[in-house]
């Protein structure tokens, strides 16, 4: 497949991970109306509209990516609209535009490479750069999350959203340490929670868990990611595609959890009707039945995608239950 180029002196091409297998689930056909639901350069949109002669609607929060997204528009005219705004509002956004149904959704959870190799936008912990790691560059930024949330709270997050079991060490020293001085750097919290975290034999930065937890909360990710499955449950017509490549276990457990129950008939509940006399159909029939996983070979050329996952399924033509979002 050959990618057409874009003249950026800011921006490189940005190759997707298990973009092959995205594809092969999505199957876009001439005439599609399909969605990307997170932008970010654009990997996965551009692919779909090389592949076949489709219309591409994205959304994305940042206004990096929506620039960048204005460019992609000059060069598929007429079939490719960036829309600014959070994929957790898919169906508000895609409706205010007159478009009610699609044959086909992408999600690329997480942040994307120029998010975190800028180091001004404060995700990485392997530079200096100031304390942000919001997507939409507005609202409160890690720096006071970190600088003023109760001890306990913080630990709880940490613990929650990083799966760092030792949040309650690293709050403590969090608590101590903006005692004397805010945090207020990328560096500064990441060598605060090298201090007090031994290093694993896998070789994964001690701070990795900690920034992780922080920037699923700064940006109510796991919120929008649930939000935007509910929507795509709503917009995708009969045998519309759904594909989501999620990068940690919190994002894929989710995934996994809302396409198991909407693949499954399930009894609607009431303490006055049997369960077998009213039943709601299946509206995901499953495409994977187990995550898809990178192949060895992009693993080692392209080393975050590792611990990338697919997840797919097809819309069936079932009716969504009166009172569901």
């Amino acid at each position: 497949m050959i990618v057409k180029p874009f003249s950026s002196e800011s921006v490189s091409l940005h190759i997707p991970v298990l973009l092959s297998e995205a594809l092969k689930a999505l199957d876009p056909r001439d005439g599609d109306v399909m969605i990307d639901g997170t932008f970010g350069r654009g990997g996965y949109a551009r692919a779909i509209l090389d592949h076949a002669k489709t219309c591409v609607w994205a959304i994305d929060r940042d206004p990096e990516a929506v620039r960048y997204g204005h460019e992609i528009e000059k060069l598929y005219l007429g079939r490719f609209k960036i829309l600014k705004g959070r994929f957790g509002q898919m169906k508000e956004l895609l409706s205010a535009h007159g478009v009610e149904q699609a044959d086909g959704i992408v999600l690329d959870l997480g942040v994307s490479s120029p998010q975190i190799d800028d180091p001004a936008r404060g995700f990485s912990f392997r530079g200096e750069g100031p304390l942000d790691m919001r997507m939409e560059q507005e609202g409160p930024a890690a720096a006071d999350v970190v600088n003023t949330l109760e001890e306990k709270a913080l630990a709880d997050l940490i613990y929650t959203l990083g799966e760092e079991r030792f949040s309650r060490r690293i709050a403590r020293k969090i608590g101590e340490t903006r005692a004397k001085r805010p945090i207020t750097t990328t560096q500064q919290l990441a060598d605060l929670v090298r201090s007090v975290v031994p290093r694993s034999k896998d070789g994964i930065d001690p701070a990795t868990r900690t920034f992780q937890a922080l920037r699923l909360y700064v940006n109510d990710e796991l919120g929008e990611l649930q939000r935007s499955l509910e929507d795509a449950e709503h917009i995708l017509k009969p045998g519309g595609r759904l594909v989501v490549v999620s990068f940690h276990s919190l994002e894929d457990r989710c995934v996994k959890i809302f396409l198991r129950d909407r693949a499954r008939t399930s009894a609607l509940i009431s303490r006055h009707v049997p369960p077998r006399e009213i039943r709601q159909a299946p509206t995901f029939e499953l495409i994977t039945r187990r995550a898809v996983c990178p192949s060895l070979e992009e693993c080692r050329s392209n080393p975050r995608s590792r611990s990338a996952r697919l997840r797919a399924a097809r819309r069936t033509s079932a009716c969504l239950v009166i009172g569901e979002r």
